[in-house]
């Protein structure tokens, strides 16, 4: 039984479709699951809450913060991650083709949460700024909604085989078929899809309506999130090109603790102000 556990990842096909050179892959679905959970999360709540925002808004908004994320993630992955090739290689950082050789589709690997969560945040003051909209109660109506997306994000990440963890003797390690070590590891997206996802979103939802003022459930989500990456991080194989800064801490641990900074900041500066809702 162990065996079979340690070896699940070598028989999964990340694509559900093929066509030629061209790919439909679980790890694409199991995003579109995760933006519909977070939608109808947020539609959830505006009913069951009477929040005053109408699903044609909320509608709206998601246009927005997906090309935010998308965007985000994608430069993010190129300035924190791995600046130097994409300096070299332009036009690599959204041309989803390979000349070399021929005419061939390749997609666009490399996305960076931090980047993702930056994209989304300037996507959503713009939007909020156009339609009048108070940005920080805007926020509080769907952090709680959005770590249950992660979820399925992560479990993309594993039945994608990339973003596996760091070589481990436990026996609930796992053997992942890109690792070019081949060595048992430690299954650090299912960590991530538990701890990122539903151990998150129970303490957001379990508080959403406890927010003491505007702003509340956004410091909470960022200082949770942030602890939580910032742990399992010491499990997941840091990116090769960039390794362990100063030797002791991955690039995502880095950007986990700005996330936490950040979101003290506002938390203290707001309870300052003395506002409550």
């Amino acid at each position: 039984m162990i065996d079979f556990w340690q070896h699940i990842p070598e028989h999964i096909n990340p694509a559900f479709l093929e066509i030629g050179s061209f790919q439909l892959r679980y790890y694409g679905f199991m995003y579109l699951i995760a933006f519909f959970i977070v939608y109808f999360l947020v539609i959830y709540r505006i009913d069951d809450e009477g929040i005053g925002w109408s699903k044609e808004t909320v509608q709206d908004y998601f246009v927005w913060a997906i090309a935010g994320l998308l965007i985000g993630a994608r430069l993010g992955y190129v300035l924190f991650y791995n600046p130097e090739y994409y300096a070299a290689h332009p036009l690599s950082i959204l041309f989803p083709f390979d000349l070399s050789g021929g005419f061939r589709f390749v997609g666009i690997s490399g996305m960076s949460y931090h980047g993702g969560l930056a994209g989304i945040v300037l996507a959503s003051v713009w939007f909020c700024r156009r339609r009048a909209i108070n940005f920080w109660r805007f926020a509080d109506l769907f952090c709680p909604a959005i770590p249950l997306g992660y979820t399925f994000g992560r479990i993309g990440n594993f039945l994608n085989g990339e973003l596996y963890g760091r070589v481990t003797d436990v026996w609930w390690g796992m053997y992942f078929p890109l690792d070019p070590l081949l060595r048992l590891r430690h299954p650090s997206q299912l960590y991530e899809a538990f701890f990122e996802g539903i151990f998150l979103f129970a303490i957001l939802w379990g508080v959403r309506k406890k927010g003491r003022f505007d702003g509340s459930l956004l410091c909470l989500y960022l200082i949770g999130y942030g602890a939580v990456r910032f742990c399992i991080e010491f499990f997941r194989q840091p990116d090769p090109q960039v390794g362990l800064i100063a030797g002791m801490l991955s690039m995502g641990q880095i950007l986990c603790l700005a996330m936490i900074i950040f979101g003290i900041a506002v938390m203290l500066v707001k309870k300052g102000r003395g506002e409550n809702r």
